[in-house]
């Protein structure tokens, strides 16, 4: 055991990369405080823009071969790939740190709150004297944030449920907790004895939010995980140790747990802290209505463990077929196993194209010929091209005329290409009463339109439905994208009845998108099911800005997953032929 702990130790010095997610998160952060510190746009722009090319980098900062590689990474340039340089190498930055010792603290949590970015705390500390948390609340209990231009009473409302909300626990996008998860799995595999480490919780579920970490890890032996964990330089501070299970904080303060088990009880583990709690009682219930006992050793008859060393020998000891952790909520996919009606599932190989994605026509970073290559790289058959309308505010939004240039530019861009096609299209704003921000006379050169709401989130219910619900009666729309304009931990979902919209899109015809963007995963899983039951079909999209976001379509396929959706019911998951003949019904 001697022997085992120092040989676990010098494992565990080798330092872990910084995340790419690390460094996006320090140029935002710098970014935020600058703004409040009232200090120039273009460089407060220009850590915005490092920020977002970081996150959409196909390969990790740490490989990069020094300072002059990183240079030459589009947007970034020798001032900022300084800076990354710095982060890799010390996991600080000099410039952050002295930025946080001029804004307050209060005023940075501030910046967790929907609605307040940098420039609306600015104001509130410069006219109100507001220095946090129980600042805003006394401010808002006083109502002396109407006198604020900007702050009407929609963010005031919001602004009361969130700090209300505000002591609930902190839960990270899947695609950032990967980048923790994931890292910290492969060093745990490298320790002497292990013989497996599995990620489980809702990280295995694919859920798109992640609260914290739970890690499997099997062993022959004994293992001095918790010298390993001490030593691993993403591991803050190590809260619980023992001999089976180990708790730690990470840097970015998430939570993780490991418990190590023996061989013949792996599958046991994974599977009992993998499901929900509501699926795990039911398992239980179930073994306990056949005489058994489940738990994270194993199941057992009276003291025999009967099954335990996979997943697959505990369903099938209780009488189930295999199912996917994604299904282990607790939805009925007990019931459904039982019955042997549980969907196959769809796959990421399943997807033939993808129809949402932007150049830099509009607001894209990479011209047509890149995206294509990119789809064509990722196995694609399709590709449609969805620049935005100019209505957005996008800097290059496309008119019609611009529009027309670039249906053209594909037709002639087709003649070239052979076993791919792309797809001519645009991402169309609705506007609030309805109308869309392109004449149809455009819109029906084109193969898919894709309708989205991009600005007046707080309308009324029955008045964003009907918003919605006229955009979908236009000639020309193909698909409603991000259908409820959520973004993850930012913006709720808009009010909106999802029981018309799927109603309308049934009868019109035309489909509903599952927007791929970590950020977005938009249908939720419950809303996928939802479409399925009304037999609306779903377009699993990238919305992809650069060729490297075409990766979030896993993100997308995790999503659908989770919401029972087979193959059959992905529009974009059929031949080509197949896809235009559906996208030609649209057309009214």
């Amino acid at each position: 055991m001697a022997a085992e702990s120092a040989v676990a130790a010098r494992g565990a010095t080798r330092p872990a990369a910084l995340p790419n997610e690390a460094v996006a998160a320090a140029f935002d952060e710098m970014a935020d405080l600058l703004a409040i510190s009232g200090e120039n746009r273009f460089r407060i722009g220009a850590y915005r823009r490092a920020a977002r090319i970081v996150r959409t980098l196909p390969r990790a900062l740490s490989e990069f071969a020094g300072i002059e590689e990183l240079d030459q990474i589009p947007g970034i340039g020798p001032d900022l790939a300084a800076k990354i340089q710095e982060l890799l190498r010390t996991r600080t930055l000099r410039s952050l740190q002295q930025l946080r010792t001029k804004v307050p603290a209060g005023l940075r949590a501030l910046l967790g709150l929907p609605g307040l970015g940098p420039i609306r705390v600015r104001a509130l500390h410069s006219a109100l004297g507001i220095k946090g948390m129980d600042d805003l609340r006394r401010a808002l209990a006083a109502d002396r944030l109407q006198r604020l231009r900007g702050f009407g009473p929609v963010l005031q409302q919001r602004l009361e449920q969130a700090l209300s909300a505000a002591a609930a626990p902190q839960r990270w996008l899947w695609s950032v907790a990967a980048q923790y998860a994931e890292p910290l799995r492969d060093y745990l595999r490298s320790l002497p004895r292990v013989t497996q480490v599995e990620i489980a919780g809702s990280y295995r579920r694919g859920r798109d939010t992640v609260g914290d970490l739970d890690l499997v890890v099997c062993a022959r032996g004994p293992l001095d995980l918790a010298s390993a964990l001490r030593g691993y330089a993403e591991v803050r501070d190590l809260s619980a140790a023992g001999p089976t299970r180990c708790s730690a904080v990470l840097a970015n303060g998430m939570q993780v747990d490991v418990r190590v088990v023996a061989p013949d009880s792996a599958g046991a583990a994974l599977y009992y802290f993998t499901g929900s709690r509501e699926h795990g009682v039911r398992m239980r219930q179930r073994a306990q209505a056949r005489g058994l006992k489940l738990n994270e050793y194993g199941l057992f008859r009276g003291r025999r463990r009967i099954a335990g060393a996979s997943e697959q020998q505990i369903l099938t000891a209780l009488g189930l077929p295999w199912i996917a952790p994604e299904l282990r909520e607790d939805r009925g996919e007990i019931d459904a196993a039982q019955r042997g009606e549980l969907p196959q599932l769809i796959e990421l190989r399943d997807l033939q194209g993808d129809l949402h994605a932007h150049t830099s026509a509009s607001d894209g970073r990479e011209p047509m010929p890149k995206m294509v290559a990119a789809a064509r790289a990722q196995k694609l058959r399709f590709m449609a091209i969805t620049d935005h309308s100019r209505h957005l505010g996008v800097v290059h939004g496309l008119d019609a005329g611009r529009l027309a240039r670039q249906i053209d530019e594909i037709d002639a861009l087709n003649e070239t290409l052979e076993d791919f096609a792309v797809l001519k299209g645009a991402e169309v704003d609705i506007l609030p009463d309805g109308r869309l921000a392109l004449p149809d006379s455009i819109l029906r050169r084109l193969d898919v339109v894709v309708a989205a709401i991009h600005s007046h989130f707080d309308l009324p219910q029955a008045q964003q439905t009907s918003r919605i619900l006229r955009a979908l009666e236009r000639p020309c729309v193909s698909i409603l994208a991000h259908p409820t304009g959520r973004l993850l931990g930012e913006r709720a979902p808009y009010a909106v009845s999802f029981e018309r919209i799927l109603a309308a899109a049934r009868a019109r015809p035309c489909f509903l998108e599952l927007n791929s963007q970590p950020a977005r995963l938009d249908m939720d899983d419950v809303l996928c099911q939802a479409a399925h039951a009304h037999g609306v079909l779903v377009s699993v999209a990238s919305d992809a800005h650069s060729g490297a976001e075409l990766a979030d379509l896993a993100g997308g396929i995790r999503q659908a997953r989770r919401g029972w959706l087979c193959a059959k019911d992905v529009l974009n998951a059929r031949p080509l032929r197949e896809v235009k003949a559906l996208l030609a019904t649209t057309r009214l």
